[in-house]
């Protein structure tokens, strides 16, 4: 077996013969020569003016296609076994309690939020009528921040092992096979959910629990160790094992900790704005070309700069998408962005966001933990207001904007551009309202990237407020080795909300590894 890399043009993407000839003549073999042809890996280079296809594929000769091994689950009956308390069932948890059946320990699930088909309905409900669920929303409920917000599978981990073990298990629970070839995999907001859901049926067929509006509301701990875990929903756990995994909104299971003098620190994380362009120029930028090939998907970009010291950078990019209104509580405006699997929406938005530097927090206090979610939270009702939303009833989910151009070079919008964020803007001059520091950075880091993607930095786009949950403010201390909190016996911080993923496949790796560790202990 050989592996063998070529370029293709989009028109010839689907050719299979041709691409067999061309791999023959890098080879200098004869086609009659060659077994199979397996494609393994797609990516797309758009560095020149005709884009490519770059395809991967592997060769092989003389009778030796092998068979492809398929994904077998290990998955064990685990309904009497000892169990393990899972707080939050997001990618984190949901990888956590798989990977624990597979060890023979049954998952507890707590999840203060709602299963899928009534979290829909409470998400509906801030669309149209800008009324927040405080326990089942776009962060909250069956699936976590992941579910309903667009899938993107693709991560700068190095455990490229676990990483295909991430994708192998999505397509056993129903995500299309296509995730294993894309260099840059992605599912959509459309189809996530089921994949969700499957898995949550893998869990509780083979034994585990799962608990939906169940928020953790105390952890006992004795001589540093924990000792049970009760809950608003009535459930009083005793156990001496919690896997915490929670997702970066939790702000009560944090506030908890720090009542509990459970030791957190504060973690550096970024706010900003979410861009939003027509997706035709976005093609036209990227693609070099009036016309996008119906074979290549739309266009994406990734965009970084240093300002002054302070990273400012694109984030969760997100092609044919849409900007969801993604509050955790009534009277805050937080913004974020998905794309269904088809990426066929007529707008591209980003978070363009910028580092928050320790020196920002000074008023909230320096060495307080918590200053970085103080800090998002002042930001976030502050949108709320200069939006025009109710500030007696809390209700309404308008969110302040403004064209890409006026905000860079300081003018009031005096109309705006339709947006994909159906609640609906209000012209505000964000240049003015946002932080200084952050609305600096931004401005002279979009006049480079003006420069970088010719046509980017323009009034056919818009700015919308606020992109504030881009990771998580908190960090919750660990041992690298046992992956216990370090003074906690029998806590395992997990996933994005502890402060150790950022995405869907970083948390469930981290779920997974957590779920080892605890396995590891046991069997000791």
């Amino acid at each position: 077996m050989k592996t063998v890399d070529i370029l293709v043009s989009p028109s010839e993407l689907e050719n299979s013969a041709l691409h067999k000839r061309i791999i023959a003549e890098n080879m200098a073999v004869k086609i009659s020569e060659i077994e199979a042809i397996e494609l393994v890996k797609r990516s797309i280079d758009a560095r020149s003016k005709i884009p490519k296809f770059a395809l991967r594929y592997q060769v092989y000769f003389n009778n030796e296609y092998p068979v492809k091994p398929t994904f077998h689950s290990q998955y064990k009956n685990v309904e009497n076994k000892p169990f393990v308390v899972v707080v939050g069932f997001g990618p984190a948890g949901i990888f956590a309690s798989l990977r624990l059946i597979e060890h023979g320990i049954k998952p507890i699930i707590i999840e203060k939020g709602k299963e899928i088909i009534s979290r829909r309905r409470d998400i509906a409900a801030i669309h149209k009528e800008g009324i927040v669920n405080s326990t089942s929303n776009y962060c909250f409920g069956e699936g976590g921040a992941g579910t309903f917000s667009d899938g993107k599978l693709y991560t700068r981990s190095t455990k490229r092992g676990d990483v295909q073990h991430v994708l192998e298990t999505m397509v056993f629970h129903g995500a299309s096979p296509d995730i294993l070839l894309d260099a840059h995999p992605h599912i959509g907001t459309n189809r996530l959910p089921k994949v969700v859901s499957t898995m949550r049926q893998t869990i509780e067929k083979y034994g585990g629990e799962i608990f939906f509006n169940c928020s953790l509301s105390d952890i006992e701990i004795e001589n540093n160790k924990i000792k049970s875990v009760s809950t608003l929903c009535g459930k009083h756990l005793i156990t001496n094992r919690i896997i915490l995994a929670t997702g970066h909104s939790a702000r009560d299971v944090f506030e908890l900790l720090y009542n509990k003098k459970i030791e957190i620190n504060y973690k550096p994380f970024a706010m900003g704005v979410r861009v939003e362009h027509p997706q035709e120029l976005i093609d036209k930028i990227q693609y070099h070309s009036a016309t996008r090939h119906l074979n290549l998907p739309p266009a994406s970009y990734k965009l970084v700069h240093q300002h002054n010291q302070r990273g400012v950078y694109s984030f969760c990019m997100c092609p044919g998408g849409v900007i969801a209104p993604c509050a955790t509580q009534a009277g805050e405006i937080v913004t974020n962005g998905w794309s269904p699997s088809k990426r066929n929406n007529p707008f591209a938005n980003s978070g363009i966001v910028a580092e928050i530097k320790k020196t920002d927090l000074e008023k909230f206090g320096v060495n307080n933990p918590l200053a970085g979610i103080l800090y998002q939270q002042e930001i976030e009702k502050k949108m709320f207001r200069i939006a025009g939303n109710n500030t007696q009833t809390h209700v309404g989910q308008k969110a302040p904007a403004q064209r890409l151009s006026d905000f860079v070079f300081g003018k009031y919008s005096a109309t705006l551009n339709k947006t994909s964020y159906f609640p609906g803007t209000v012209s505000a001059e964000l240049h003015k309202e946002l932080p200084t520091t952050i609305a600096l950075a931004l401005q002279e880091s979009l006049k480079i990237f003006g420069k970088k993607m010719k046509g980017f930095l323009s009034n056919e786009a818009m700015v919308v407020a606020i992109e504030s949950r881009t990771s998580s403010p908190i960090q919750i201390p660990r041992n690298p080795i046992t992956l216990e909190h370090i003074h906690t016996n029998g806590l395992y911080p997990c996933g994005e909300g502890a402060g150790y993923a950022g995405g869907i496949v970083s948390a469930a790796i981290d779920g997974i590894k957590c779920a080892d560790a605890i396995a590891l202990k046991q069997n000791a």
